[in-house]
């Protein structure tokens, strides 16, 4: 498949939804289907309120529901989302479950809980129930805490249940990261936010940076950060972001990188369309199978989603 014909089949996705007529799709292959990886649903109007994000943001503070998610990625072909807990409160973790049941493009979640607190193993246990509960997301202050027999158990706990770990914290997670992958190899853990915006001046930097942490077969690139505001503008050339995706894709694999967009957070930087079109173009510029592995079947492989609604379709 050619770069012309992957950006020709998303903006043809795009134009059946005008009422234009779709024949010609048959022509070229059908739009690669999208598994949203980082996606936040939460809703400030509940009597509980949220933790995040604050009041006083003005482009997140309201409603961020499964309903708004599709209003805005359109018809790009986006057939299901895994969608990660920012908030620490335990209950938020029900919400999305009870959330989830009534939408079934939501085909995973990543909950958060802190691992070492007394209450962790049971509510593991009561989460894990449900098999939309896919992993659990971890900050910096945790990771630096593996060497606490408590945190080890309870992080073990996590690996025996086949869930996966998402890490976030920029530049700062590398190092305890790369001890987590070598302390639990059987854990799968994903780092978020790539590419980091401490290397936007020079993307070569990432290479010696990542080198190691890169090699450990269970850890998984999120690319969920790729467009930027300069000046109060944003850059929407592909180009301008091709030197860092090489390096993440050419230190990763074409195995284990995925997309995720962190909507609605990447309102504040650009539209949806565009996170997807700057990771499209540059894929439309590898094969067709390393394309179809960045937007669904990578996510699958870090996060055993469920396959359900317009992802129940989707061979594995």
């Amino acid at each position: 498949m050619t770069r012309r014909e992957f950006l020709w089949s998303s903006a043809a996705t795009a134009a059946l939804s005008t009422g234009v007529a779709g024949a010609a799709m048959n022509a070229v292959a059908a739009p690669i289907p999208i598994i949203d990886t980082h996606t936040h649903f939460y809703d400030p109007t509940r009597a509980q309120g949220v933790p995040w994000p604050p009041r006083t943001d003005n482009v997140l503070f309201r409603p961020r529901l499964p309903a708004d998610f599709a209003a805005h990625h359109g018809a790009l072909n986006v057939v299901g989302t895994v969608v990660v807990e920012a908030s620490d409160r335990i209950e938020d973790n029900q919400w999305i479950l009870d959330l989830a049941r009534a939408n079934p493009e939501i085909v995973g979640f990543v909950g958060h809980l802190v691992p070492g607190r007394p209450e962790f193993a049971d509510n593991l246990s009561r989460f894990t129930a449900d098999p939309i509960f896919r992993g659990l997301r971890l900050r910096l202050n945790v990771l630096r805490n593996l060497a606490t027999a408590e945190v080890l158990a309870d992080l073990k706990r996590v690996a025996a249940a086949d869930l996966s770990i998402d890490v976030l914290g920029g530049v700062a997670v590398l190092g305890p990261t790369l001890q987590l992958s070598r302390t639990l190899p059987g854990l799968r853990i994903v780092v978020n936010h790539l590419p980091f915006a401490d290397w936007d001046a020079a993307p070569a930097a990432m290479r010696p940076a990542w080198a190691e942490l890169a090699r450990q077969p269970n850890v998984f690139a999120k690319v969920s950060n790729i467009v930027r505001r300069e000046g109060g503008v944003v850059v929407d050339n592909p180009a301008h972001y091709r030197a860092a995706l090489d390096t993440i894709l050419d230190l990763f694999g074409e195995d284990r990188v995925m997309f995720g967009s962190n909507w609605p957070v990447s309102d504040r930087v650009a539209p949806y369309a565009t996170v997807h079109r700057v990771a499209a173009d540059f894929f439309a510029g590898q094969s067709r199978a390393a394309a179809e592995k960045f937007f669904w079947q990578n996510s699958h492989a870090a996060y055993r989603w469920v396959r359900r609604g317009a992802a129940a379709a989707l061979g594995l």
